[in-house]
């Protein structure tokens, strides 16, 4: 009889003492049995103790955490967490270097447990630990476990952070700032000054004085990627806390801002040309949380964009109408001279300038931009095709303004939408997911990656317009082409902006189309959601359907051959179910049947209710000589035998696969309906052998189609029939 589920059975340890073997009752108070433990190794003052967990972490157990006890774990007796934290506190401070150096070693172990940690800061723990840092006069391995105890206990949540005081940060931001400093030192410092950042906006002010990123850069091109990822990590803090102004300021002009400010040199080439090279195009793979912390980079350096992004065109601002005029002066100035028009032949002209340049107002463009997203940041985008690749810029546009009117890409349009398909891509404006490291490598490479990234997509956008042959009635289409020709290519991570351009190339619309077919070949239907759907729903009435046709067969019966010792004449006999499926009616025939054959002229019969199992192949009795006779390796495919009381046997050999299958199949199900039940598991392996359970597994795997057939009368139209062998 298995334990009551509230009983425990665990194992016991205390030092210098044999192990107790006892079973813990979680109905009753924790401190019982710990006055329990404690009496069976003579222990006085049980309320000075506590069970601890003698593997892993060793967490001590509370009464909220005694649930997750089980059965064959090992404790541990120990001092109570108040006690421990008590003794601690008075170590830490004692005189002896080499007594203060054991109880911060064992403080840096004891703090990830928050019982313990609560215990200790109420002793005001921290305020000690905040002031031997204050102090500098801890070095190495004490001054590390010291950090480590103190973020630790921090990371609960018990205390704020914004208690800690300027000396302390400035200690702090000291480790960082120091070119010479212990490995261990710098990883917990860098720790501590990102967890100030993230948790409080005073404390970021005051970290951003004392931290540079060229302080930090140094950081970044050491050999150890543990030293990389922490610095990386806090450069995202402080990036993350930056002030909205300090961000945009940045975006505008981020050339012009000092290395100073953290938010503004993010962009900064030399920062990304340290990350790229030093990191990401380093010797040593990069490990996971790495990737996660170049992820974060990635998606704050992109969410520089939002401000743009989320910013509608002023129709009436002369500065952003001037943008539209030059994006239409870089391709039309040559053709035309403006000044020698006169102002309504100039509106005409620019009118028409502005339909080829594909805008969708054709009389006031800037209307275009008034959505949001994407904003002006689409303005930005052309202006940067044009002016920086101003040679794409005119091809792009004269290209279409000379092809018929319904084929014709329009530029404007395309762009203002590509815009908004890239946003989407790279969830401009979000913020980072925790747990994801999806970093793209090639958007490190350039100071103007996004821009860079934009140029390329519309050129792939006018290639795919092109191939698909598209008009103004196939933009949505088109567009769906070319967000999965670039989701794919982001899927291969390319280095570089090159290879970006390499993967693109290889995913023109006719291999899109390729890949598409290709993959829902290889999907099984089966298993998309809507078919599932259907599976479950329809499977009991499509089963029963099987079991019915099955049914039907047996009752209109099969004729078998005889087999004897010495086979000079063959012989034939038949079997039927009764219509009412309780009875199997058998005799012998001296030929095969012309038609039915009726009950009345079956003289032997056997009660379903008394067929204990259905054998096959080897198993059956009058097959276990005949087995091992090369001749008689195709009537073994076909035999099988119904074994019924009192230990007798049927025997069977098909006349065919299509026959054996039906009377196999159709005998399994009948059994299972005989006995008041489906046939379960258990059910098949006391009643089947291994080869009817593997038929009876792919009756239940049938494929089910769109409709049930009608229930066949002639034996060729069995539609679910399964060919073996």
């Amino acid at each position: 009889m298995p334990p009551p589920s509230d009983i425990v059975k665990v194992a016991i340890e205390w030092p210098g003492a044999n192990a107790q073997l006892t079973e813990i009752d979680q109905k009753k108070p924790l401190s019982s049995i710990i006055r329990e433990v404690c009496d069976g190794w003579s222990l006085s003052g049980s309320e000075q103790f506590a069970l601890r967990y003698a593997d892993g972490p060793q967490l001590y157990i509370t009464e909220l955490s005694r649930s997750e006890i089980k059965n064959g774990t090992i404790l541990r007796l120990a001092i109570s967490p108040g006690r421990a934290a008590r003794q601690l506190l008075e170590r830490i401070q004692s005189h002896g270097i080499d007594a203060r150096l054991e109880a911060l070693k064992e403080l840096a172990k004891l703090s990830a447990d928050i019982t313990f940690a609560t215990e200790f800061i109420n002793m005001e723990g921290i305020t000690v630990l905040a002031r031997l840092v204050e102090s500098g006069t801890n070095f190495g391995e004490m001054l590390a476990f010291t950090l480590t105890a103190f973020l630790e206990l921090m990371d609960h949540g018990i205390v704020s952070w914004e208690l800690l005081s300027v000396p302390f940060i400035k200690q702090i931001a000291g480790y960082v700032n120091q070119p010479m400093v212990d490995v261990s030192i710098l990883q917990r410092s860098l720790a501590i000054l990102e967890s100030m950042v993230l948790n409080s906006q005073s404390l970021y002010q005051r970290v951003a004085h004392e931290i540079t990123v060229g302080q930090l850069i140094g950081h970044l091109q050491v050999s150890n990627q543990e030293i990389q990822t922490y610095a990386i990590a806090l450069i995202n803090a402080l990036f993350l806390k930056a002030p909205e102004d300090r961000r945009q300021e940045e975006h505008t002009n981020p050339l012009d801002l000092p290395l100073t400010e953290m938010a503004s040199t993010l962009v900064q080439k030399h920062l990304r040309s340290i990350i790229l090279n030093h990191i990401i195009r380093g010797n040593r793979p990069i490990k996971a949380e790495m990737a996660h912390q170049l992820y974060v980079l990635q998606v704050l350096t992109f969410n520089l964009l939002e401000e743009r992004m989320m910013t509608k065109m002023d129709p009436s601002d002369q500065t952003q109408r001037d943008i539209i005029f030059e994006l239409r002066r870089v391709v039309f100035d040559a053709e035309s001279d403006p000044n020698s028009s006169s102002a309504e032949k100039r509106k005409t002209m620019y009118t028409k300038d502005y339909k080829m340049l594909g805008f969708t107002n054709h009389v006031n463009p800037a209307m275009d931009f008034t959505q949001t997203p994407p904003g002006m940041l689409a303005l930005d985008n052309m202006l940067y095709l044009a002016k920086g690749h101003q040679d794409t810029y005119i091809r792009i546009v004269l290209e279409n303004s000379s092809r018929e009117d319904k084929h014709e890409c329009p530029f404007g349009r395309c762009a203002i939408e590509l815009t908004r398909m890239l946003c989407e891509i790279l969830q401009v404006g979000e913020l980072p997911n925790e747990g994801c490291n999806d970093y793209h490598p090639m958007f490190f490479t350039h100071d103007r990656a996004w821009e860079e990234f934009f140029c390329v997509c519309i050129q792939l956008l006018n290639k795919t317009w092109k191939e698909m042959r598209a008009t103004a009635e196939d933009f949505n289409k088109v567009m769906q082409v070319v967000r999965e020709q670039i989701t794919r290519a982001l899927g291969m991570k390319p280095n570089s902006l090159d290879q970006f351009k390499v993967k693109l190339r290889g995913l023109s619309y006719s291999e899109v189309l390729r890949l598409r077919q290709s993959e829902r070949m290889s999907q099984d239907d089966f298993q998309s959601p809507p078919i599932i759907e259907l599976r479950e729903r329809i499977q009991p009435e499509i089963l029963e359907l099987i079991k019915q046709q099955r049914f039907n067969r047996l009752c209109e019966g099969s004729c078998f051959r005889k087999i004897g010792n010495r086979r000079r004449q063959e012989k034939f006999w038949f079997c039927r179910l009764s219509l009412n499926h309780k009875v199997l009616h058998y005799g012998d025939l001296e030929e095969p049947p012309q038609g039915e054959v009726p009950f009345e002229s079956l003289t032997d019969k056997i009660p379903v209710a008394d067929i204990k199992s259905v054998v096959t192949g080897k198993d059956c009795p009058h097959m276990k000589e005949k087995s091992a006779l090369k001749q008689n390796k195709e009537v073994l495919e076909l035999a099988f035998s119904i074994l019924h009381d009192p230990d007798e046997a049927l025997n069977f050999v098909a006349p065919n696969k299509y026959e054996y299958c039906i009377w196999t199949d159709g005998l399994c199900a009948l059994i299972g309906r005989e006995m008041g039940s489906e046939l379960t598991r258990s059910d098949l392996d006391t009643l089947l052998s291994m080869e009817m359970k593997l038929r009876l597994l792919d009756l239940e795997n049938i494929q089910i189609p769109e409709a049930p057939p009608p229930i066949p009368k002639e034996p060729s139209s069995y539609n679910f029939v399964y060919h073996y062998g």
